[in-house]
């Protein structure tokens, strides 16, 4: 990958998201099997029409047949804990019923009804096979593979991942808790465009809010202007608050601007260099020199508004709860909200020595979610849970991959 693209890297929840800039670890178990098994037979085939403009988003092809012994191909993961999928698909298939998502499908060349049986099918296979192998394979008869033409029409896709942070937190100001995020103005839609950047919001120092617009949307406070501004990147957070008792906040709304991120601003300035470049390192740069947060958080105009959630699970974008390793955020203009995918990239994991290595996976998964940073056929966000452990995975997840929606034979 090179430097363009690591400098345009983002992830998302249901608006713009922050930056992972990182390079991509050595792959484990690679000796598993030949490189036409671990990789090349999962590309896009190449395309008869070459024009850019005319290709389709999503290419049909035949399944994958897995190669032996390569254990990369299937998702073991679905039988150690077939619950958390079986729940996730049926909160596709609720969505599914909604008006919203017979608005959403109106335009789509894919039929909200074909993705509704589908996922019905997938199911039904789910819960009858014993095994990922038999999974598989009930799948090579009945589906057919639509794969993403990715951001190089060879089915490329950057993989990136997001997570809900927890944080300590309070409901009233005091000396120590200083740092406010925002309710959703109840008059945003009468602001008067180009909305107010975040520096005309709440100051360069973060602490001007209540002498503007945001005066009385104080919803929670913090210790330190990093953590709001990371539940903003992260689109949703659970707080443990200092009267004891807990609380979660969702994304409510945001204003209309792109989002800049914290790490392309630090190497575009020198502070950092591109190369390794992740977000403990970038996290690390704030602790050294928290005064530098009053100029990078302000060039980042866009601002994210919330609602407090009593408890309630992070949500996407079609509305129903997100589910750890189970759910992802693609660009809805393109892709089919609430319908069933199979991701295959490198991804970290904590192993038993507390350390963090990279397993080639294939991982079947529900898009359920999208992001303002999350364009075109080439990017998809992975949702890997809540707290400590999923913030550090998702600080180091960027790699390359490609996307599949399954949907049964015509």
């Amino acid at each position: 990958m090179n430097s363009q693209h690591f400098a345009n890297i983002t992830i998302s929840l249901p608006v713009f998201m922050a930056s992972l800039i990182v390079g991509i670890k050595p792959l484990l178990n690679q000796e598993l099997s030949p490189p036409e098994c671990r990789l090349a037979k999962w590309n896009l085939p190449p395309l008869v029409n070459s024009e850019p403009k005319k290709l389709p988003v999503l290419v049909p092809r035949v399944p994958v047949t897995c190669c032996q012994e390569d254990i990369s191909c299937l998702d073991q993961a679905t039988y150690d804990d077939k619950k958390a999928l079986l729940q996730s698909i049926d909160y596709s298939l609720k969505y599914l019923q909604t008006e919203q998502a017979i608005m959403a499908y109106q335009k789509s060349e894919i039929t909200r009804e074909r993705v509704d049986q589908s996922l019905q099918r997938f199911r039904q296979l789910l819960i009858s096979t014993k095994s990922a192998q038999d999974l598989h394979a009930a799948i090579e008869k009945e589906f057919v593979f639509y794969q993403s033409v990715g951001r190089d029409n060879k089915g490329t896709v950057l993989f990136t991942a997001y997570y809900e942070p927890v944080y300590l937190a309070s409901r009233q100001p005091t000396k120590e808790f200083r740092y406010p995020v925002y309710r959703y103005p109840a008059d945003l839609e009468s602001w008067a465009k180009p909305h107010p950047t975040r520096l005309e919001l709440e100051g360069a120092d973060g602490l001007q809010g209540g002498k503007g617009k945001l005066k009385g949307l104080e919803l929670f406070w913090f210790r330190n202007r990093l953590e709001p501004y990371i539940i903003q990147i992260q689109g949703s957070a659970k707080l443990k608050l200092t009267d004891g008792t807990q609380t979660t906040i969702g994304y409510a709304g945001n204003t209309a601007y792109n989002y800049r991120s914290l790490g392309r601003s630090l190497v575009d300035d020198g502070k950092l260099p591109l190369e390794g470049l992740n977000m403990p390192i970038i996290l690390e740069y704030f602790r050294k020199y928290p005064q530098d947060l009053n100029i990078y958080i302000p060039r980042d105009r866009s601002f994210v508004f919330f609602r407090e959630t009593y408890g309630k699970p992070a949500q996407g974008s079609i509305s129903v709860p997100l589910t750890p390793e189970r759910s992802i955020a693609t660009d809805k203009s393109l892709m089919p909200p609430g319908a069933l995918a199979l991701i295959r990239a490198p991804f970290p994991y904590i192993n038993n020595s507390n350390k963090i290595e990279y397993r080639l996976v294939s991982r079947y998964v529900l898009d359920q979610d999208t992001g303002g940073a999350i364009k075109g056929a080439g990017r998809v966000d992975y949702f890997l849970g809540t707290g400590e452990a999923a913030g550090e995975r998702a600080g180091v997840t960027v790699s390359n991959g490609q996307l599949f929606y399954l949907l049964l034979k015509p």
